[in-house]
Formats: C-alpha cells, structure tokens, sequence
C-alpha cells in the first residue's frame, strides 16, 4: 500500500473521530456541563438534543435532571426533655444549576456525602431544641373516648410545634445551606423514629402500670354491679317468697273457715251428727297426743274413757 493511500485512510478516520467527537445528546433526564482542561466553559446544556463541543479538546460532565433520593442514616439524638431517641430520616434533592453544583461538589457522589452532614446536623438541631412531645405528635388532636371513665386518662398534652413544623424548619435551615451548592432540597421527613432500649422499657412500664389501673378500675365496676344484681336479687326474692306465704295463709284461712262451716252445719243437723262430731274429734285427739310408747291415765268421767268403755 503506498504511502498516499496510507495516509487518505488516516485522514478519514480523524474526521469521522473528529465528527462523532464534535456533538453530543442530552434526553429530558440529563443536563451537562462542558470543561476544557477541567474548567467549566460557556453555560450549562440544559435543553434535550444535539449538543456540539471542540472535538479531543472538550470534555462533556452529565448530571441527573430527575429528582435525587437522600436516605439518612440512623442516629440517637437527645431531645430537649432528655429523652433518647433513634431518628430514620429521608429526603428529595435536585440540582438546580449544574454550572454551581460541579465547580462546588463535582459530582452526585460528593453532593450525597454533603447533605450528610447538612441534613443530619439540622436534625440534630431540631431535636435537641424541641421535647419529644412535638416531635412524635404533629396535632392538638382530642383522644376519642369510648368510655366515660376514659376521660380522665385519655387525657393528652398540648404541642406547642409538632412534628410537621419540625420537618418545615429543617428543611428550611437545609436549603439555606445549600443556595451556593446548585441544589435544592424538595422535601424533608422523618422515616421512623423509636426509643433506645431503656427509655422504651420505662415507657412500657408505664403504659403496663396504665392498663393494670384501667383493669383494676373495670374490676372494681364490675363487682359494684354484681352486688347491685346481688342485692336486687334477693329482695326480689324475699318479696316473692314473702307473697307467696301471704297467699298460702291466705288459702289455708279460707280452708279452714270451710271447714268450720261445714262441722258447724253438720253438728246442728240432728243428735246423731253431734255425737259422730264428738267421735271424730276425740279420735283425732287420741291421734295427736298418744302412740304406741304412751302411757296414760283415765278418770271415770273422762271423754276418753268413756267412749273406750264402750268398746267392751
């Protein structure tokens, strides 16, 4: 191959490297930066397309248009009442001027490490200076009472911030922070937030003392009624039994006032009736006052003896 064709091909491979080399495309997610020797030149490429830049000479930086995810790390931060908690925190970021953002952070990896210490210490800041009441709570909301001896235990505590506010104020704080790094925090919110070990065993206890009182209270209602059923209980039945001895005397009255008639009709009906009467009173007395054991003593003129004389 001569040395002329040699060098056509060497031309033509330069200017297709040259051309490919001289653009590049951004889609709707990207924005970039174009450096030289590391130095930003010209204005950031914001818009999507065809984007040209010096071939071998330029160098291109892409960054994410899209909002970014910040996940916190977990910390035990003390509250202003002095309670001990673990804070799980999360945010959404964005860069706002990618010319800023790459001659301050570089890149999405020094930005992360960045908000680290932004975000977290804010935390820190908000929680310290605020109880742990108006962190966990976020409104003065009134407790739903289904019982009426709840209302003296469900009784909470007014907040004066809470935790929505709090979110607010460190994401406030955050941003001012970071105006002259090129982005902006979107959004700011704690992920989960839990007592260390012996601040939640106090807090168990507690609320075990608590429910041991409400169970004693249901205990002490509960056999206040039973003794009121109790008690209602037997009066009712001391007045049943009481009117039902009234109506078995009462029957018992009318029986033997029939009785009465009956002996007093037949005893005046003839002599004959009388002596039966007699007899038969005699024999119910001999019924009552002897048996086989007793032993008695007749004069002549007894009633007694006089009938058994008549046996003989």
């Amino acid at each position: 191959m001569s040395k002329r064709k040699i060098s056509s091909i060497v031309i033509v491979t330069l200017l297709v490297l040259m051309t490919f080399n001289s653009y590049f495309v951004l889609d709707e997610t990207q924005q970039a930066i174009v450096t030289q020797f590391g130095k930003p030149v010209g204005d950031p490429r914001t818009s999507p397309g065809i984007n040209f830049k010096i071939p071998f000479l330029h160098k291109v930086q892409f960054f994410d248009k899209r909002y970014l995810e910040w996940d916190g790390d977990r910390n035990q931060v003390p509250t202003k009442d002095k309670k001990f908690i673990f804070i799980d925190t999360y945010a959404r970021w964005e860069i706002t001027n990618p010319l800023q953002f790459f001659i301050r952070l570089r890149d999405e990896r020094s930005a992360q490490s960045r908000l680290d210490d932004i975000l977290d210490g804010e935390t820190r800041n908000a929680i310290a200076s605020h109880d742990l009441l108006d962190i966990v709570r976020s409104s003065n909301r009134e407790p739903e009472i289904t019982e009426d001896f709840l209302e003296e235990i469900e009784v909470l505590q007014d907040i004066s911030v809470g935790r929505d506010m709090i979110e607010k104020i460190v994401l406030k704080k955050a941003n001012e922070r970071t105006i002259d790094l090129g982005v902006r925090i979107l959004d700011f919110r704690f992920k989960r937030m839990n007592y260390v070990d012996d601040v939640r065993d106090r807090v168990y206890d507690r609320m075990i003392s608590e429910r041991n009182r409400i169970a004693d209270q249901f205990r002490s209602e509960g056999q206040g009624k039973a003794r009121v059923i109790e008690g209602n209980k037997e009066r009712d039945l001391a007045e049943i039994q009481s009117e039902a001895f009234r109506q078995a005397e009462e029957i018992k009255g009318k029986a033997d006032a029939e009785a009465t008639a009956i002996y007093a009709a037949a005893y005046n009906r003839s002599r004959t009736s009388v002596e039966l009467y007699k007899f038969l009173r005699t024999m119910e007395s001999f019924e009552k006052s002897m048996d086989e054991k007793t032993s008695i003593i007749l004069s002549t003129d007894s009633e007694f003896f006089r009938y058994l004389r008549k046996l003989n």
